[in-house]
Parts: structure tokens; sequence; C-alpha cells
């Protein structure tokens, strides 16, 4: 055991290993974060955003929280605390912000372009927070990566029809974001990330829930249209999107989530052409190939300096690569 384990260090097939995961885990997340804006417009279709959002939680909380309790599991208050600061700031804050935005009028790529200032925000924050400093190369990369997403949502970025102040609301929620993804970063809670999920989305449930009920909002459409939507964005919105980002920010870092989200005004331009038949504007498609560019620009990692290898003795039975 002690020979196959150093066999395999020293060839590198543990760290090509990880560096699959990681690919697999980005992929993953790009996919499914996206899809959350293809659910909001099949959801908003038949029931105001505070519905959709309320019933959305309502599921995910049920279904979460009751693997929990097959499952045994038990949080202490702190965790708790902890856990529901996360999720009011990357959840309740971020998709509030979001989703209320574009329901006052501002153009859905404002409010993309507006999101895609995260990974900047993020990269400043973790390097005076975190210690996650950037090269030269990987800020370069995130410009290239922000002037790709405008590129992208060219078509639809505008003042619309919002008053002034409904444009702070995608501000806040990426800021929320921002936040919540650092001081997750920072904390590095012991609670793995189903727990972390769970107790995110049981506590952000209860609040989306108190929102839709003040504003008489709280009661679904029996249109079937509209649980095929809440089923969607619990799935692959919830699970698999807030799921995935979860992971990646704990096995990468906030600095390579955040630049993953790059990619998901491209990806929720192919799931609009897929869905709807929206077709894409004139820029979308050099600015995707400027977004691809930025993210391998600020992802590719930094060159290690080559170690000597180490001697080894004849006959020590120390296998060679």
């Amino acid at each position: 055991m002690l020979i196959h384990c150093e066999y395999t260090d020293r060839c590198g097939y543990l760290a090509g290993m990880n560096r699959h995961a990681d690919a697999a885990a980005g992929a993953a997340l790009v996919v499914m974060w996206s899809s959350g804006f293809v659910g909001a417009e099949l959801g908003t279709r038949y029931a105001p955003a505070d519905t959709l959002l309320a019933w959305r939680y309502i599921v995910a909380a049920a279904l979460l929280g009751g693997l929990a309790a097959v499952l045994g599991t038990r949080l202490t208050p702190r965790a708790l605390l902890r856990q529901g600061t996360l999720g009011l700031l990357c959840q309740f804050l971020y998709l509030g912000g979001v989703v209320f935005g574009v329901g006052l009028g501002v153009p859905a790529g404002t409010t993309a372009l507006i999101a895609a200032v995260q990974p900047l925000v993020v990269a400043v924050a973790a390097g005076a927070v975190l210690g996650e400093r950037i090269g030269p190369r990987q800020r370069a990369g995130l410009v290239l990566g922000l002037l790709g997403v405008a590129l992208v949502v060219a078509g639809d970025v505008g003042p619309g029809s919002a008053p002034w102040w409904a444009f702070l609301l995608p501000i806040g929620g990426m800021a929320a974001l921002s936040a919540g993804t650092v001081l997750e970063r920072r904390w590095r809670p012991a609670e793995s990330p189903l727990e972390s999920l769970t107790a995110q989305t049981v506590l952000t449930a209860g609040v989306f829930v108190a929102l839709a009920g003040a504003g008489g909002h709280l009661q679904p459409p029996a249109d079937p249209g509209f649980w095929w939507a809440v089923a969607w964005v619990v799935v692959l919105s919830t699970f698999g999107g807030y799921g995935t980002y979860l992971l990646v920010l704990r096995r990468s870092g906030a600095v390579r989530v955040s630049t993953l989200l790059y990619l998901t005004p491209p990806t929720t331009m192919v799931w609009a052409f897929v869905m709807f038949g929206e077709v894409p504007g004139p820029l979308a498609v050099p600015g995707i190939a400027i977004c691809a560019v930025g993210v391998a620009m600020a992802l590719r990692p930094r060159v290690p300096q080559p170690r000597p290898a180490p001697l080894v003795a004849r006959g020590s039975g120390t296998p060679r690569c």
C-alpha cells in the first residue's frame, strides 16, 4: 500500500483525478446555475415571482429536511446561525434582488451584466480577506470575461422601464452573493455541503414564504405548468446549482467558483434558444468566444517550479514512473 500510494502520487495520477473531478464539477455548476433563468421564465408565466420562489423553497426544504431526518442530521445553534447568514446572503438576497429587479422592469441583460461584475468583486475581496492572490494573467482574464458577457447580453442591455432605484436590487443581490461566497470560504464551516444546503434552504424558505404571504401571493396556481417549473428549479437550480456552487467553492476557492459564473450567460442563451426559440444577437458568438478565452486565462493554474527528483537507491523497490 505504501509503495502504491507513493507510485501514484509521484506519477501524478491523484492530481489528474482531482483535475478531472474539478472540471466535471465546474461544468455541472455552469449548466445547473444557468438553468435557474429558464425556470424563472417558465414559472412566471403562471404566477408572480414571489409565488414561484416561495414554492420552490417549500418543496426543496421539505425534501432536504426529510432527508436530514432520515440521516439523523443534527446541527448546533452556532452552525445554524452561520448557515442562516450564508443562506440569507447567497440565496434570499441574491435571488430576491435579481428576480424582483427584473419584475420591476430591469432588463434581463442588464441584470446579467450587473451579476457578471461579481468575479471582479470576489477577486478583490478574496485577495484582501482570504489572501487568494491572482496574477496579471488572471486579472486580464477576468476583464475579458466581463467584456464577453457584455457582448452576449448586448441586445438586452438598457434602462428598460424600471425606476432608477430598481437597479439597486440586482446590484445588492450581486454584492450579497459576493459577500456570502467570501464569508463561506473564510469560515470554512465543518458542515458538509449537503448539511449546508439543507440548513440554508430550510431557513431561506421561511423568509420567502413570509414575503409571499405578506404580499398575498402564497396561493399557488393549479396549472400543471407551474408545478413543472417548480420541479425544474428545485432539482436543477437548488439541488444542482447551489449544491455544485458549494462543492466548487470548497474544493477550488472563491475566485474560481465566481469566475465560472462568467459562462452562465452564454449557457443561458443556449438554454433559451433550445427551450424558447430565442435567437441570439449578432454579438453573441464573438462574446462567447471572448468569454471562454477570459475564463481559460483566469482559471489556468500557475506553472509550479520543477523540483529535482529525489535520489532513489538501487534495489530500494520504489517503482519509477
